[in-house]
């Protein structure tokens, strides 16, 4: 789907708040920075920016930082001389070079080198730079649209972006709230991306969702985001019995399996406060009754995960790894249920 075609949906307050800055800043003809978490819609702002702007008629061309190693990075954005390293057989037209009189959407802008980002400093002030492997100057009038989900300044104080070029980007900053920061927009886009699918698969109409799937995605905490509700939907729907009953089933996390492979620890666990505390208590007693002490783990377990989950015995489960009907039966083992 070509960028302009793409349709921006929500009408919670902090959503709508975050249009209207979008819409001002294209106006004008300076740096903007899009901040926010994975999937929450930082290309659909950028190609806002540059549709609403003068210069929609021109090219909008993006670039996904993060996908090209620094060797071919600023041969991708500033072009390369025949000959210039090996394998440059001839020479090629930047990214900068392609997006003149237009704008560039640099998304993923704080994995760029510190070295890149020294010559992208150069454009935004003096809008000039060299092809790799050229001593040549070249001239390029380009509107800079770049885009994170990691804190720039934080980023910058440790070294790792350039403070001048954050200044140079930072005139309009537009941070994305999250998707459970909008919980009103949350049965929108999952109407919306549900009835595309619907459409997709020629049905007569969408039958929509039944009231306790709705309450599991509201209650979700969606750390996906938009793109995440949007991947749950799709899979709900290609996977409902008919078209003619309402969606009542879910699968929030598609690799949860009994048989799931084991993977790398994170480099940063969350942990969950019970299970602390419990451990502590079994150090700290010496010997127990065992399967009083494992009771009560059990117990304390279970409590904590409705809690997290705010009472939701579909997300608690899912929180536990357990199937629905396992959590019920160790709710009422644990007189829980009522």
């Amino acid at each position: 789907m070509a960028p302009e075609q793409q349709i921006i949906i929500g009408e919670s307050p902090s959503f709508l708040e975050v249009i209207e800055q979008a819409s001002r800043a294209a106006g004008h003809d300076r740096a903007v920075l899009v901040i926010g978490e994975r999937g929450t819609g930082k290309e659909l702002i950028a190609s806002r920016l540059h549709f609403l702007s003068p210069r929609w008629e021109q090219n909008f061309v993006q670039v996904n930082c993060a996908s090209l190693p620094d060797t071919l990075l600023e041969s991708e954005l500033f072009g390369h001389e025949a000959g210039s390293f090996t394998g440059a057989t001839g020479r090629r037209i930047g990214r900068f070079e392609e997006a003149d009189k237009g704008s560039l959407f640099l998304d993923e802008i704080a994995t760029t080198s510190l070295t890149a980002q020294e010559k992208i400093l150069r454009i935004t002030e003096y809008g000039t730079y060299q092809r790799v492997g050229s001593n040549k100057t070249l001239n390029t009038d380009v509107r800079l649209i770049g885009a994170t989900n990691i804190d720039l300044p934080s980023a910058a104080d440790l070294g790792e972006f350039r403070h001048d070029l954050l200044d140079r980007l930072a005139l309009d900053v537009i941070t994305l709230p999250p998707l459970r920061a909008r919980k009103e927009d949350i049965l929108i886009l999952a109407t919306h991306f549900g009835q595309k699918v619907a459409q997709e698969l020629e049905w007569s109409s969408f039958p929509g969702y039944s009231n306790e799937l709705t309450d599991i995605m509201m209650e979700y905490n969606w750390p996906g985001n938009i793109r995440e509700l949007k991947n749950v939907v799709e899979r709900a729907v290609y996977y409902a019995e008919h078209e003619h009953k309402v969606i009542d089933h879910i699968i929030l996390d598609p690799f949860q399996s009994p048989f799931r492979p084991k993977g790398k620890k994170p480099l940063t666990e969350p942990t969950h406060d019970v299970t602390i505390t419990q451990t502590n208590e079994i150090k700290n007693q010496g010997p127990a009754d065992y399967q009083q002490t494992v009771e009560r783990f059990e117990k304390e377990l279970l409590q904590n995960a409705l809690k997290t989950n705010k009472f939701n015995q579909r997300l608690a489960a899912e929180y536990l790894s357990l199937s629905y009907h396992q959590l019920r039966h160790q709710l009422k083992k644990h007189n829980l249920l009522g």
